[in-house]
């Protein structure tokens, strides 16, 4: 029994509407509010039986638009400035959905869509310098790709055998990054089974990057302890205010330690992509890996994280495990000289790297560039316009495209403020913590934000503020 209909006209017209509706969608995104909260009708929608018989397609994307299409996030949206989520474009839609159609698994074999993600890791060894040895692979997001990394780290140090006989003898290693990183970082930790307890957060200095000579000390003071450091995790782009840690430092300080030096770079390490914001990344060509989201400053629709391994062999070498029904043939669909597979946890593999591939071509390593700077400018104009005003204030340097500030109230006030302003749909911020302070935070992903969207954001919070303080 097949699933494709009898009669393709019936559903090649619906997915024409389909496909107008979300251009639609995208094109007017500015005349819809940025988020609003699901009513009780909408929540009820979602707990109905699944159903045991065949429904319209028609009726079902009726459904679609009453309660799912207006009730998303938001980060479409040139409004939604709260969290490090890029925007998308109507190129990744469409790639998409020409993924959804191959259905291709990219777990291995010998196919062209495998190609496409060994084009991207060529295209990254070029823009972070790194050598042809070098290995890449499509993820979730950089939140699996730290965690890839640390299981490579960890392999490199103790050897393969922790692999089979795990890490019971191995309760001494330790990890090293700043307080300021993304608490994904530890979750790697525990989930490499090292436990959370092994990973050692150094301080920041006044500008949030990780203090090198407290590393330096904190590693002196593991070896004394008869500890064995194994790792350090630098960050291009905190998640809280956008800093970028000394990586040149961070460098010399792992090869005269002898570890294993990783950046998170989250959504921080495509500003590589930029003449004018590279510099900031001086050192992550020197990096054992790299960690990186293409849907975040890249624009790629969700979700397309990635990470970069020097050594391709040591990243093969934490993953690779024989199967029967894995066998490696020398002709045919069973043949290739990639299989995925072997370099991270998944065999079942979806086609991230068309999104990608389409975004990086359509719209070119320069035009992308300029587009992160664009969204910098941005970042600058809603922190004058929060300096000019008496009842805001500035909480963290503005470095790239994040803005932490705060009306001036108490913590209580603020977060009232915040949720004022998401519920009104006029913009949708986030709060963090800076300095003991709850800030509301202003993060500049999206394509679409211009200057006339963060000068909403500030008339919005002085309205409110004025209100509540």
């Amino acid at each position: 029994m097949t699933l494709d209909p009898s009669d393709w006209k019936d559903l090649r017209a619906q997915g024409h509407r389909m496909l107008d509706d979300m251009f639609d969608y995208l094109a007017d995104i500015r005349e819809r509010p940025v988020w609003r909260p699901m009513t009780q009708d909408v929540r009820d929608q979602f707990k109905t039986n699944m159903p045991s018989s065949p429904q319209s397609l028609d009726g079902i994307y009726d459904e679609f638009t009453k309660f799912i299409l207006p009730y998303s996030s938001g980060n479409v949206h040139p409004g939604f400035m709260g969290w490090v989520q890029g925007g998308g474009t109507g190129v990744g839609m469409l790639a998409e959905m020409l993924a959804a159609g191959l259905n291709a698994n990219l777990g291995g074999r010998d196919h062209a869509p495998i190609a496409v993600e060994q084009q991207i890791t060529q295209w990254l060894r070029e823009i972070f310098k790194f050598p042809a040895e070098a290995s890449g692979l499509f993820v979730t997001g950089t939140s699996l790709a730290n965690l890839i990394a640390v299981l490579v780290a960890r392999t490199e140090a103790v050897g393969k055998d922790v692999r089979k006989a795990g890490v019971s003898n191995h309760s001494k290693l330790r990890a090293y990054s700043s307080v300021a990183a993304h608490s994904c970082i530890t979750r790697a930790l525990d989930m490499a089974g090292l436990g959370s307890d092994a990973l050692r957060l150094i301080p920041i200095d006044a500008s949030h990057r990780m203090d090198t000579a407290a590393l330096k000390a904190a590693i002196a003071a593991d070896k004394k302890a008869g500890l064995e450091p194994f790792m350090v995790i630098g960050t291009a782009g905190t998640v809280d205010v956008g800093a970028f840690d000394d990586l040149a430092a961070i460098h010399d300080i792992c090869r005269a330690e002898n570890l294993y030096f990783h950046v998170d770079g989250a959504y921080g390490a495509l500003a590589m992509l930029s003449r004018e914001l590279a510099p900031r990344l001086k050192g992550i060509e020197l990096a054992d890996s790299v960690a990186l989201d293409f849907h975040k400053w890249g624009q790629v629709p969700y979700d397309a994280g990635f990470i970069l391994v020097r050594d391709g062999e040591k990243h093969r070498a934490a993953f690779s495990a024989p199967a029967a029904y894995l066998r490696r043939e020398t002709r045919g669909l069973a043949s290739g000289d990639f299989w995925p597979t072997d370099y991270g946890p998944d065999l079942s593999r979806g086609f991230r790297a068309l999104k990608t591939w389409f975004t990086l071509k359509t719209y070119g390593s320069e035009q992308l560039g300029r587009m992160m700077e664009e969204t910098c400018a941005v970042a600058r104009h809603l922190e004058k316009k929060i300096k000019a005003e008496p009842h805001l204030e500035i909480l963290a340097p503005v470095q790239l495209n994040i803005v932490c500030f705060r009306y001036r109230a108490d913590d209580k006030t603020n977060a009232e403020i915040l949720a004022d302003v998401q519920e009104s749909g006029i913009a949708a911020p986030s709060m963090t913590t800076i300095d003991g302070k709850r800030a509301i935070r202003a993060a500049i992903f999206n394509h679409r934000t211009r200057n006339e969207d963060v000068d909403a954001l500030v008339e919005a919070i002085l309205r409110f503020g004025k209100k509540r303080a």
